[in-house]
């Protein structure tokens, strides 16, 4: 099996910092490669001096400047700011899958971003469906949007094994 690489949008939130604990507790099947947060410089600094990735995207441009990411970025770690830079990392070529655990409509472009560059879309960012679902579900299949979060989550799995043409609403 070879090894699965991530990149995280929205690594300081529950479900981010849950897919860290999944990835330390299997090394041997995953990497991450990049990270997004929005603000947390600290905690972001940390979880990629962790991991040894090579991008970090904070959302918030106001972190520009801040000596803890000048010095992540003299480590040799790619560090940006802002959405563009963001929608970016969910296209890097050398990763696999894209966890988008970003908050609120700002999710969809990354999303959008994923499916069309091929990865796979670990999604818990709901609002990219609820506002552009018409947009991503035509790029998707089954094995390239999985649902990661509790509530699309749960309708994905009760539809496992049923034929998706009787389903109305």
């Amino acid at each position: 099996m070879s090894l699965k690489k991530l990149v995280v949008l929205g690594c300081t939130g529950s479900i981010g910092a849950q897919t860290l604990d999944v990835v330390r507790a299997n090394p041997e099947k995953f990497t991450i490669v990049a990270l997004a947060a929005n603000r947390n410089i600290d905690l972001v600094v940390q979880q990629a001096r962790e991991f040894s990735v090579e991008y970090v995207v904070m959302g918030d441009e106001s972190c520009r400047g801040d000596e803890r990411l000048n010095a992540l970025a003299a480590s040799g770690i790619e560090v940006a700011f802002g959405s563009v830079a963001t929608e970016a990392l969910a296209s890097l070529p050398e990763a696999d899958y894209v966890l988008n655990a970003l908050v609120g409509a700002a999710g969809l472009r990354a999303s959008y971003a994923a499916l069309t560059a091929g990865k796979r879309l670990a999604l818990a960012n709901k609002e990219s469906l609820v506002v552009g679902g018409d947009l991503l579900i035509p790029l998707s299949t089954h094995e390239t949007l999985l649902p990661v979060d509790s509530e699309h989550g749960a309708i994905y799995q009760c539809l496992l094994g049923e034929d998706v043409k009787e389903v109305s609403r």
